[in-house]
């Protein structure tokens, strides 16, 4: 294929183009309501379909003209159902509404399409107080962003391609098959693009070497293989804008030489693998795909494969040996999958927010690029915040806002007005880092040198009830159960580490336990083959560094200060708060375990207890009377419980 100006894939993609343009155009100018509804699987989860079905209904049976349009996620999570609305009649702007149930959604339309009252009230942003309506860009969850994977995520249905091609979707590939693969690899190169996966590799050089490495045949791999326990970033972006990911992942095969390629999702993303899949199909059937894409010499066959869900397999090379039909098993490399990778064959493994970079890249220049984020992290990061905080939800970022900014600033800070304990950053293996660390810049270097990493994307935010040994036993569980058995210090390793863990959560940490954690925790990262051994240990590590204090709690004094643990805690009544004859919390306890007491206060029998803490939230708020204490702090509690129980308590 000779590179330079190809008339024939202008033509083509002009007609495609055109027809996208109509379609959109018919689309704005109808003069009706459009009501935008978020359909990614947060969602639906949270009854998006049933909002769906009540717009519809309400509006034949009120006879009202509007156009429902399906949407991906916008991001605002803690939100969903989320709905915007745009009425050109109303005279406001599109208004975001927050919750919207399949009531509210009844409510909407009869007194906003009907009636024209937007309903303050139910506005994310708006106040009573000035009757204005923000406009979306007003929300700190966007005018602190910089969205440039995301910008179309929650914008367009990603079940129309011609959506995606009308906001300049596929314009960037048919610019590039005009251009030399060098040139598309060196601006890939210049823009200092990072591996979003979490190892932070350059793109462009592992691009370079793919082309430079003389095969055959070469497969392009897009990892979807999302594990991280509350992360969700690379399935929200395949339900919401797939086709920007295959645009991506079409540039990289043309630009390494490839014909093949391969979208690895987990088949726990049943939204995503759906989604992908039609996406592909509709790029095939314009010319966007398959055999001689947009009338040049340029072939490329994209499949997906479903992934068990193994942890692992989001490792590289595990992956290859998931799709050859093995099990999942880390390999010792050299050689590198861009050497030998599938089937042997020159591999190049992108994940799905990398390939999703590639077009805004190559459609704006590579110094655009880099003017975002820092000079060793250019770009914007993409984080899952969940946890403790306010706006749990996608966020994308620029490289360098320091956490404080995300967390406070971005994400509404700490419900409840409960104190900032730690955060977790990079997934199951990443590191917690405290409050000192609140000024800390993202980006790949700088986390590192904290302690902790970028990983694919997740965080978690923790108040100041937070168990710092729990968090680090539930997190060395996750990974234990996920290591694959290869390495020894990985598999044995890890499940001694859990096992100290448990012990400490338990009341039954022994001296020496905490150095002994440290000790196994270095020689597993020193002694294991993948990236999973490795940085398992991290939040042991992490947490032992910066909450030493709680494990000497666990160990010396036999109590969880958090009383988090179930183990270290219990329930007892304070009996002078204790209202006389208020049954709430022994109507709720399951297992029997509150007992009235001789002048009709309330008991809990600790051999029966097991600590659910539905006591704590029956109790009225006004009495206040239930007491979750560790048990150096018991004694108050006991000396007050009288030793005969009523009978036929």
């Amino acid at each position: 294929m000779n590179p330079g100006k190809n008339e024939k894939i202008d033509q083509k993609f002009s007609a495609i183009l055109e027809a996208a343009e109509r379609r959109r155009k018919a689309f704005t100018e109808t003069p009706v309501p459009k009501i935008h509804i978020g359909m990614a699987t947060c969602g639906i989860a949270s009854g998006a379909l049933e909002t769906k079905k009540a717009f519809e209904e309400i509006l034949a049976e009120r006879n009202v003209e509007a156009i429902i349009h399906p949407v991906g996620c916008i991001g605002h999570c803690y939100a969903e159902p989320v709905v915007i609305i745009d009425h050109p009649d109303s005279g406001f702007p599109p208004i975001f509404y927050p919750e919207v149930t399949a009531g509210k959604a009844q409510m909407l339309v009869k007194l906003f399409l009907g009636e024209g009252d937007p309903r303050f009230e139910h506005i994310l942003g708006a106040t009573m107080e000035n009757d204005l309506i923000p406009s979306l860009m007003e929300f700190p969850r966007f005018n602190q962003e910089k969205r440039v994977v995301m910008e179309k995520c929650g914008h367009i249905n990603p079940e129309d391609i011609y959506d995606y091609i009308a906001e300049g979707g596929y314009s960037t590939l048919a610019k590039v098959l005009q251009l030399s693969p060098d040139e598309i690899i060196n601006e890939v190169e210049h823009s200092g693009l990072r591996g979003r996966g979490g190892a932070g590799f350059p793109t462009g050089r592992k691009w370079k070497l793919a082309r430079n490495t003389v095969a055959q045949e070469k497969i392009v791999i897009c990892n979807a293989d999302e594990g991280d326990p509350g992360a969700y970033m690379d399935r929200t972006i395949l339900e919401s804008n797939p086709h920007q990911v295959i645009e991506g992942m079409a540039i990289c095969a043309y630009a390494v030489g490839a014909h093949k390629a391969v979208v690895y999702v987990r088949s726990e993303y049943p939204l995503a693998v759906n989604i992908v899949t039609k996406a592909i199909g509709q790029a095939e059937e314009l010319g966007l795909l398959g055999k001689g894409i947009l009338g040049s010499g340029f072939d490329l066959e994209i499949d997906v494969f479903q992934g068990s869900g193994a942890f692992v397999c989001g490792e590289e090379t595990a992956l290859i040996r998931s799709i050859e039909g093995y099990r999942g098993m880390p390999r010792h490399r050299p050689p590198y999958p861009v050497q030998k990778g599938l089937w042997n064959t020159p591999t190049i493994i992108n994940n799905v927010k990398t390939l999703a970079s590639v077009p805004p890249i190559l459609d704006n220049g590579a110094a655009w690029y880099r003017d975002i984020g820092t000079e060793n992290s250019p770009g914007t990061a993409i984080f899952s915040i969940v946890g403790n905080v306010v706006h749990a939800g996608l966020v994308e970022i620029p490289m360098g806002v320091s956490l404080r900014s995300l967390i406070f600033d971005i994400c509404g800070g700490i419900p409840n007005k409960k104190k900032f304990k730690a955060v977790q950053i990079g997934g199951p293996s990443g590191g917690c880092l405290n409050e000192d660390f609140l000024d800390t810049p993202i980006d790949f270097d700088s986390l590192t040198e904290a302690g902790a990493m970028m990983g694919s994307g997740g965080m978690v935010v923790m108040d100041e009830d937070t168990c710092m040994v729990e968090v680090a036993r539930y997190f060395l569980d996750f990974t234990q159960k996920e290591s694959c058995g290869k390495c020894t210090f990985c598999r044995i390793g890890t499940y001694h580490l859990l096992k100290i863990l448990q012990r400490l959560t338990k009341g039954e940490g022994l001296d020496g336990d905490l150095e002994l954690l440290e000790t196994l925790s270095r020689d597993i990262k020193a002694g294991s083959l993948c990236g999973l051994g490795k940085t398992a240990p991290n939040p042991v590590l992490t947490s032992l560094k910066y909450f030493r204090e709680e494990y000497e709690a666990h160990v010396k004094e036999k109590r969880c200060p958090a009383l988090m643990c179930r183990a270290l805690t219990a329930f007892y009544f304070d009996l002078d708060l204790c209202a006389r004859g208020c049954d709430a919390c022994a109507t709720c306890c399951p297992v029997d375990a509150v007992f009235t007491t001789s002048n009709r206060k309330k008991g809990v029998d600790q051999e029966l207890c097991v600590k659910c803490g539905e006591c704590l939230v029956a109790c009225p708020p006004e009495y206040d009377a239930v007491r979750k204490v560790s048990p150096p702090n018991l004694v108050p509690f006991i000396e007050k419980i009288p030793d005969k129980k009523e009978e036929g308590r």
